[in-house]
C-alpha cells in the first residue's frame, strides 16, 4: 500500500451522499496510470457539466428561485437565500459584471447571451477556475411588460480544458511520432502541465538507468539548477524522497508536507532552498511494468492532491512512458545500426587486409603488408618481429614519417630479456596491452609512445613472431581494437606461413625437377644444342615434360624429348630417362631402345605411376665437313620440325603409338640429314596449346610464324624466337601445361669431343 504522509485530501460526496475518499483508495490501490479507468480520469480532469438557473424579479433583481449551482457560479458559495436582492447575495457584484448585464436586459427587454464567462467556484483549496455560457432573458407579464430576468447557464469549463489539454497532448504525441529528442518532449510536457494547472506547480521528470537502480535528470524547466544537479543520480529506494520511493515501490507516493515527512529527511534542507513544500511522485512504467522513471509535481506550499491532480499525473506519466519507450527503441535501433555498420567496416577492413596479405607469396613481403594494413588504421606505428635462426629479427615497420620509421627499424628487441614486451609475448604466446611505453630500452620518448599492444603470430600454438602496435595519443587500445588486431594477426600468420611453405615447396620442386632434367647441355661435336623448360602454374608440382642428351660411344649421341600423361609424372620421367640411358649403349638402333622403354613402362608396379608417354627418341652423329646424320623414332609425340636455311619449318613425319599402352607398338624410324645452320626442333604440346585471354591456342600456325624470323642460325636463336612468340601470345595469363623444347642445329664443321 502506498503511504500518504502529511495532510489527507478532503473527502468528496459520493453519489449517495456518503463521503467518497476516492483519492485515498486510488493511492492505496497503487493506481499507476490510466489502465482500466480512462473515463474516471477524464471525469476527474474535466468535472461534470453543471446547469445554472435563477429567476429574478423587479429592477432590484429579487431572487425568487435559484439552484445551488447558480449561487456557486456567482461566487456566493453555499449561501442559498431567496426573496432578497441579488446584490446582497453576491460578493463583489460589480467585479462580476452581472448586475450591469441584468439592468440592461431589464430596461431594454432584450435577450442577452454571455459566452465563456469566467468565474471561480468554491473557496480555499477546493477553489477552481470555471467558465459558463450564460443567457439573460426578460420575463414578461400578460401585458408584455418586463417584470424580471430569467438567468440560465451551462458550465463549459470541461470543454475548454478538454480542448486545451487535447491540443497540447496532440502536440506532444506528434513530437513523439516525429522522433523529436526526448529532452525536448519531456521539457514540453512539463511546461504544458505547469501552464494547464490552476495553481502553481513545478514538474520534474527523472529517468531510470538500464538497471532501474538510479534516477537521472530528464526535465524540470522550473526547478532551480542546483536542485536538479543535487538529485541527479539518486537511488531508487525506500525512503529516498518521493521519487526514489515511488521508483522503488512502482507506486505513486504523495508527500503533502515535505517539512514533516520522513521520506525527505535527507533532502529537507535542499527542498527548503529550492522553495518547494510538497511533492507528488508517480512512477513511469513501461508496458512490461519495468521502471522508466518518475513524474513529480512540486508545490510551493503544503498541499494534498485532488482527484484531478492524480488523473493528470497518470495521463502524463503514460505519455512520458510512450516518449521514453519510443526513445529507447530508437536508440536501440540506432545502436544496432551502428554496430552493424561497425561490423561491416571491420569485415571490409579484414577482407581488404586479407586480400593484400595473400596477394604475394613472399614471406617477408606478407609481413610488410601486415604493418601497412595496421597503420594508421589501428595505430600510427606498427612493427613485426620474427624469430630467425634463434634471434629476433625486425622484418617490417610502418610509421607516419621516414624518420620515425628509421627509429623503429633501428630498435631490435632482445629475445631472452625479461623486461622486453616482445620477448614475453614470444615466450607466452599471449597478447599484451598497456597504457604506457613498452618495458625495456627503445626509442619510445623520441616517438612519443603512450601505449602499446603486442599480438603474437602463432604457428600451431607457438609464437614465431610478434606484431606490435604503438599509439602516440591519448586514445588507448580498447577491447574492439585488440580483438581486431588479434584477428588480423591470425590471418597474417596463416598467410605468412603459407608464403613460407610455398617458398620451401617451390624450392624443393625445383631441386627435384632439376634432377630429372639436364643440369647443363653437353658439348656435342658438330652440333649446337639449346633447351627450354617451363613448368605449369607456380612450378610447385613436378612436370611431366622431359628431355635428355647423352653419349653412346664412337661419336654417336642419343637425344630424347617426351611428355608423361597421367599419374606419377616424376617417377615415370625418371624411369624413361634411366631406362634409355641404360639400354641405349647395348641396343643397335633407336627402335629397340624405344621398345625397351615401352616394356619398362608396362612392367612397372602401379604404385610407381600409371601414366603413358609420348616420346621422340633418336641418335645423331656428326658428318665430316659439317652436318648431322639423325635417326629418330616418334612415339605418339608432336612432329619434330626441320628448319632449313630459309627458316621454313617442315614436319618430320613418322608413325608410332604412344608408350605404356601395348607391348607391340608400331614404330617407324626416320633418317634425316641436317646441313650446317639447319635445325631440328622437338617440342611438347604445352607450346602449341598455350592460350591467350580469348582462349585461343597458339597452335602450329603460331609456331610456324615464330620460326619464320630471319637469321635463326643457332639453337639459342631458335629457342629465343619461340619463347618470345609464346609469351607475347599468352600474356600474363599463366601457363596451363608444362612447356619443353630441344633444338639441334648442325654446325659448319665437326670438332673433337671431350
Amino acid at each position: 500500500m502506498t503511504r500518504v504522509p502529511g495532510q489527507q485530501p478532503p473527502a468528496t460526496a459520493g453519489p449517495g451522499g456518503a463521503p467518497d475518499n476516492g483519492i485515498t483508495r486510488d493511492i492505496e490501490r497503487g493506481v499507476d496510470g490510466m489502465d482500466g479507468r480512462p473515463e474516471h480520469d477524464l471525469r476527474a480532469l474535466f468535472g461534470q457539466s453543471t446547469a445554472v438557473f435563477a429567476s429574478l424579479a423587479g429592477p432590484a433583481h429579487m431572487v425568487e428561485e435559484a439552484n445551488a449551482a447558480f449561487f456557486s457560479a456567482i461566487g456566493a458559495g453555499e449561501h442559498v437565500r431567496t426573496r432578497i436582492p441579488l446584490k446582497e447575495v453576491m460578493p463583489q457584484p460589480e467585479a462580476q459584471g452581472i448586475l450591469k448585464l441584468l439592468d440592461r436586459v431589464y430596461r431594454a427587454g432584450e435577450r442577452h447571451t454571455g459566452p465563456d464567462t469566467r468565474t471561480v467556484l468554491d473557496h480555499g483549496p477546493a477553489a477552481r477556475e470555471a467558465y459558463f455560457d450564460f443567457t439573460y432573458e426578460p420575463r414578461l407579464d400578460a401585458a408584455g411588460n418586463v417584470m424580471g430576468v430569467l438567468v440560465t447557464g451551462v458550465e463549459t469549463t470541461q470543454v475548454k480544458q478538454a480542448q486545451r489539454l487535447t491540443a497540447e497532448h496532440r502536440a506532444l504525441l506528434e513530437q513523439i511520432a516525429r522522433q523529436a529528442p526526448l529532452e525536448q518532449v519531456l521539457d514540453g510536457m512539463a511546461r504544458t502541465i505547469e501552464e494547464l494547472a490552476p495553481e502553481e506547480v513545478l514538474v520534474s521528470v527523472l529517468l531510470a538507468d538500464a538497471e532501474g537502480r538510479h534516477l537521472h535528470h530528464g526535465a524540470a524547466p522550473s526547478l532551480p539548477d542546483f536542485y536538479n544537479q543535487a538529485i541527479d543520480g539518486i537511488a531508487a529506494g525506500e525512503g529516498v524522497g518521493s521519487c526514489g520511493t515511488a521508483a522503488h515501490r512502482r507506486q505513486p507516493v504523495i508527500v503533502s508536507d515535505i517539512a514533516t515527512d520522513p521520506f525527505w529527511d535527507d533532502f529537507r534542507d535542499l527542498a527548503g532552498k529550492a522553495g518547494v513544500a510538497a511533492c507528488w511522485s508517480t512512477p513511469i512504467l513501461a508496458r512490461d511494468k519495468s521502471l522508466l522513471g518518475t513524474f513529480a509535481m512540486y508545490h510551493r506550499v503544503p498541499r494534498a492532491p485532488q482527484e484531478s491532480d492524480l488523473a493528470l499525473a497518470r495521463m502524463f506519466a503514460d505519455t512520458a512512458a510512450l516518449a521514453i519507450e519510443r526513445h529507447q527503441a530508437e536508440r536501440a535501433r540506432a545502436l544496432a545500426e551502428a554496430r552493424e555498420e561497425a561490423a561491416r567496416r571491420d569485415l571490409a577492413f579484414l577482407l581488404a587486409a586479407s586480400t593484400s596479405l595473400s596477394s604475394d607469396l613472399d614471406y617477408t613481403e606478407t609481413l610488410r603488408r601486415l604493418t601497412t594494413a595496421c597503420a594508421p588504421a589501428l595505430a600510427p606505428l606498427c612493427t613485426v618481429d620474427v624469430i630467425d635462426a634463434g634471434r629476433v629479427k625486425r622484418v617490417a615497420t610502418t610509421a607516419p614519417s621516414p624518420l620515425e620509421e628509421r627509429l623503429l627499424a633501428s630498435h631490435i628487441p632482445v629475445y631472452d630479456a625479461d623486461d622486453d614486451a616482445v620477448s614475453r609475448v614470444l615466450a607466452t604466446g599471449l597478447s599484451e596491452v598497456a597504457r604506457r611505453t613498452p618495458t625495456g630500452p627503445g626509442p619510445w620518448n623520441d616517438l612519443n609512445v603512450t601505449g602499446y599492444l603486442c599480438v603474437p603470430l602463432l604457428d600451431r600454438g607457438s609464437a614465431f613472431g610478434v606484431m606490435t602496435l604503438l599509439t602516440t595519443g591519448e586514445n588507448a587500445f580498447d577491447g574492439h581494437t585488440v580483438a581486431l588486431a588479434e584477428e588480423l594477426a591470425r590471418r597474417a600468420a596463416s598467410a605468412a606461413l603459407n608464403a613460407r611453405q610455398y617458398t620451401q615447396r617451390a624450392a624443393l620442386a625445383r631441386d627435384l625437377q632439376s634432377g630429372l632434367l639436364l643440369p647443363e647441355v653437353p658439348n656435342v661435336p658438330g652440333a649446337d644444342i639449346a633447351t627450354y623448360y617451363h613448368p605449369a602454374g607456380e612450378g610447385l608440382n613436378l612436370g611431366g615434360d622431359f628431355y635428355d642428351v647423352f653419349p653412346l660411344g664412337e661419336g654417336t649421341w642419343a637425344f630424347m624429348l617426351g611428355d608423361v600423361c597421367g599419374r606419377g609424372a616424376a617417377t615415370t620421367t625418371a624411369l624413361v630417362r634411366h631406362t634409355a640411358r641404360a639400354v641405349a649403349p647395348l641396343l643397335p638402333d633407336p627402335e629397340a631402345v624405344v621398345r625397351a622403354v615401352n616394356k619398362a613402362l608396362l612392367d612397372r608396379p602401379s604404385s610407381h605411376g600409371t601414366g603413358f608417354v609420348t616420346l621422340v627418341y633418336g641418335h645423331l652423329k656428326p658428318v665430316a665437313g659439317g652436318g648431322l646424320d639423325i635417326t629418330l623414332v616418334r612415339a605418339g609425340h608432336t612432329h619434330p620440325l626441320l628448319i632449313d636455311a630459309r627458316q621454313t619449318p617442315r614436319p618430320v613425319t613418322g608413325e608410332g603409338l604412344l608408350l605404356g599402352i601395348t607391348r607391340t607398338p608400331d614404330l617407324t624410324a626416320r633418317h634425316i640429314r641436317l646441313e650446317p645452320t639447319q635445325s631440328l626442333l622437338l617440342y611438347t604440346d604445352g607450346i602449341t596449346e598455350a592460350r591467350n585471354e580469348h582462349e585461343e591456342q597458339f597452335g602450329e600456325e603460331g609456331l610456324a610464324n615464330a620460326l619464320a624470323t630471319p637469321r635463326l642460325d643457332t639453337a639459342p636463336d631458335v629457342i629465343d624466337a619461340l619463347i618470345r612468340a609464346v609469351r607475347a601470345f599468352s600474356g600474363a595469363g599463366g601457363i596451363d601445361d608444362d612447356q619443353a623444347a630441344l633444338v639441334l642445329t648442325a654446325t659448319a664443321a665437326a670438332t673433337s669431343g671431350p
